[in-house]
């Protein structure tokens, strides 16, 4: 059996790690001010049709870039809708796996195993939200000419260099780094 004190350590690692999956994932803050083609998830709340996407099909200058006809434009919004659906409730499925996590991590009352579970589910959860996106991605990349492709990819690069080239984020002080609770 194992001590008190090492499932409480285990716990807190646990939680750290989770919290710094959705940090990861940008699940705590807002998309940027000009997402990605085919940004990930962003906020939870808000409007829906912005939940779960940069919609660069709606964007003039996207649509300018890569020479969008009307008819791509409809079909990518049209793909964009069917999945939403899906999406929203994963998404709804995963923070209240995640909510369910923290609130058992924090009482810690629950026998590992039941925790062990739980965390399957989350990680379930979190799974499905990834591959319905990927598979909305992959749709979206389908409407598009190769050579709209390359144009996408090449927006996409410079999106990516211009996040990174931005202000660093730095962690608190007082605060362990990744890892650092063991």
């Amino acid at each position: 059996m194992m001590s008190q004190r090492r499932v409480i350590l285990l716990m807190l690692a646990l939680c750290a790690s989770v919290s710094s999956m959705a940090i990861a994932q940008g699940t705590t803050a807002g998309p940027p001010p000009q997402g990605p083609p085919g940004a990930g998830p962003g906020r939870s709340s808000g409007a829906a049709s912005q939940a779960f996407s940069f919609k660069w099909w709606q964007d003039a200058r996207f649509k300018t870039e890569l020479t969008l006809a009307v008819d791509q434009c409809r079909r990518a919004e049209d793909v964009y809708q069917a999945i939403l659906p899906r999406m929203t409730a994963d998404k709804e499925e995963l923070d209240r796996l995640e909510r369910r996590l923290s609130e058992v991590i924090a009482t810690g009352v629950l026998p590992e195993a039941d925790v062990v579970k739980l965390i399957d589910q989350a990680e379930t959860a979190r799974a499905q939200l990834g591959k319905a996106r990927t598979l909305m991605i992959y749709r979206l990349r389908q409407i598009l000419t190769p050579d709209q492709r390359l144009k996408m990819k090449a927006l996409h690069d410079e999106w990516e260099k211009q996040r990174r080239q931005g202000p660093v984020r730095k962690r608190p002080a007082g605060l362990p780094r990744e890892g650092g609770l063991l």
